[in-house]
């Protein structure tokens, strides 16, 4: 397995792809706030190159996702188009309608469920789960779940995942994720869908969006995808035969970044454990 190339900044290697898919927490924000030469960074390729597709796991539709990124001061010249793993999933969802779901996750994801006809019950009456993360992210652990998702499990339950990823980073914390409770549900006999990243729904919006944007089809050697989760965006990346660029400081930034930077050592290693591959590592997002 080839090992990926450092670089310092996209220009490096921006005239080699017409097309950005990149994720949105880690990279361009950290839920806290936003990194201006991330979003400076792909605001140029935008104005110089092509468009600039964002692919969040996030479990809610794109409405919600843009209006979390405008309060948290991401220009909306950093991007051209949006695509949520709350979109894709919403489609696995509707058909499961009426239900009813035992819903697990925080209120704020209440939207991912709007219009759609569901019903809801606890986890004794439902006819299948809908997950978009714990209920309170901040003090929960999967483990929290073990017993309900146990009986689930037993009950034959299926489990429809609205955000694969499984920790992101909060400020300077890492939080659990929905896709840290379906791994936990697998592992007990449960049978789970996703549609966000690694999985392909996602990806075939966010190509066809490009498409539209780019006036047609874009030869997928000039597309890069862009992230810093292993599992969903360099794994999703690579079973979609697409380059990816592994963003080192976000949620593996402990491992793969230094006092001096990349760790390129670490981010091969890294890749190896994960039997993952990436085209380009850097530190950080940045021109």
């Amino acid at each position: 397995m080839t090992a990926p190339r450092p670089i310092h900044g996209l220009s490096e290697i921006s005239d080699r792809y017409d097309v950005l898919l990149c994720d949105v927490w880690g990279v361009i924000h950290n839920g806290r706030e936003h990194f201006p030469d991330a979003c400076a960074a792909l605001a140029r390729f935008r104005d110089e190159r092509g468009p600039v597709v964002l692919i969040s796991n996030s479990p809610k539709p794109r409405p919600a996702v843009v209006e979390q990124m405008d309060s948290l001061g991401v220009p909306r010249a950093a991007w051209s188009a949006l695509v949520t793993s709350g979109d894709a999933t919403r489609a696995l969802l509707g058909a499961r309608a009426p239900g009813p779901a035992w819903a697990i996750g925080p209120e704020r994801d209440g939207v991912l469920y709007e219009g759609l006809g569901l019903e809801f019950a606890g986890p004794e009456a439902a006819a299948f789960i809908a997950c978009t993360g714990p209920y309170d992210d901040e003090v929960e652990t999967p483990e929290d779940y073990r017993d309900r998702l146990a009986a689930a499990a037993a009950r034959g339950l299926e489990m429809v995942c609205a955000n694969p990823d499984i920790v992101v980073q909060r400020g300077d914390k890492l939080v659990y994720c929905g896709g840290a409770l379906a791994q936990l549900y697998e592992a007990l006999g449960g049978t789970v869908f996703m549609a966000g990243k690694p999985h392909p729904p996602i990806y075939d919006l966010s190509v066809a969006e490009a498409a539209r944007l780019a006036g047609g089809p874009v030869a997928r050697e000039r597309i890069l995808c862009v992230g810093d989760g292993m599992a969903t965006d360099v794994m999703g990346a690579n079973a979609q035969a697409l380059d990816v660029l592994f963003i080192a400081s976000g949620i593996h930034g402990a491992d793969a970044v230094g006092e001096g930077g990349l760790d390129a050592a670490a981010v091969e290693t890294l890749l190896a454990e994960n039997g993952a591959s990436a085209a380009w590592a850097a530190a950080h997002l940045v021109w």
